[in-house]
């Protein structure tokens, strides 16, 4: 990093992981970003499927398809695999790697939330049958229901999230009844997001409460801010 970079006041990020590990302390930001047994932890009215955070040791004894992934890098291909034997070994990923483990579920159609303060800011379709189809919110036939779901959700969950942070949700089809509910996919943190077809002025207001300088960060949201990951203690049950 430039010196002239080092200890500046009003700084911001943009990028991945390691980016923001390599100049985070340097410019003293404060990363926000949800905790990892956030979406394990919602009411099952929000989820609409069994969710378990483990480590991929515990997730590499399973031997059940399960749709697995990170909850908060990417190191780890999300997708589903028939069984544990199927996932990174050791000389890819640590077995102490905190990985979501869950019921496979098909999404018809997904969309990305920008929240600010409790409130949807920004939003956009990004996916359709899992394949990328972007457009924006008010341009989409279900964003009267997308808004009502979110808006359900964050009042009952806001406090548990950064006060900027990016939740993604879907319409998802039960592989058994064909019926469809609404439900969330995960939640990110905003300064790891693409915004795809949302207002990206209105994204990146989010994306700047998630990634600005430490001494601006109010009080609430301190519990969010980015430190070394958290190892789950919880072994992995039910697959």
């Amino acid at each position: 990093m430039p010196a002239r970079l080092r200890g500046c006041d009003g700084g911001h990020l943009y990028g991945g992981p390691a980016f923001a590990a390599a100049v985070g302390a340097d410019l003293d930001l404060a990363l926000l970003e949800p905790a990892d047994d956030w979406l394990p932890g919602l009411p099952e009215e929000f989820r609409w499927r069994d969710i378990t955070l483990t480590s991929l040791g515990e997730a590499r004894w399973a031997r059940t398809p399960m749709f697995v992934k990170q909850p908060r890098d990417k190191d780890l291909a999300a997708a589903v695999y028939a069984d544990g034997s199927r996932l990174p070994g050791t000389d890819r990923l640590a077995a102490d790697t905190p990985v979501l483990v869950s019921d496979i579920v098909t999404f018809v159609v997904e969309y990305r939330l920008y929240v600010l303060d409790g409130t949807v800011h920004a939003a956009s379709r990004y996916a359709t049958f899992g394949r990328l189809d972007p457009a924006p919110l008010d341009r989409d036939g279900q964003s009267c229901a997308v808004l009502a779901f979110a808006n359900d959700l964050l009042d009952a969950c806001a406090d548990s999230l950064p006060s900027g942070v990016v939740v993604d949700v879907g319409l998802a089809s039960d592989p058994d009844t064909g019926d469809e509910h609404w439900a969330v996919i995960e939640a990110n943190m905003a300064w790891f997001s693409t915004c795809y077809a949302a207002d990206p002025d209105r994204a990146l207001d989010v994306v700047l409460r998630a990634a600005g300088p430490r001494h601006r960060t109010a009080a609430r949201d301190h519990a969010f801010i980015r430190t070394a990951h958290r190892k789950p203690t919880a072994p992995l049950r039910g697959t």
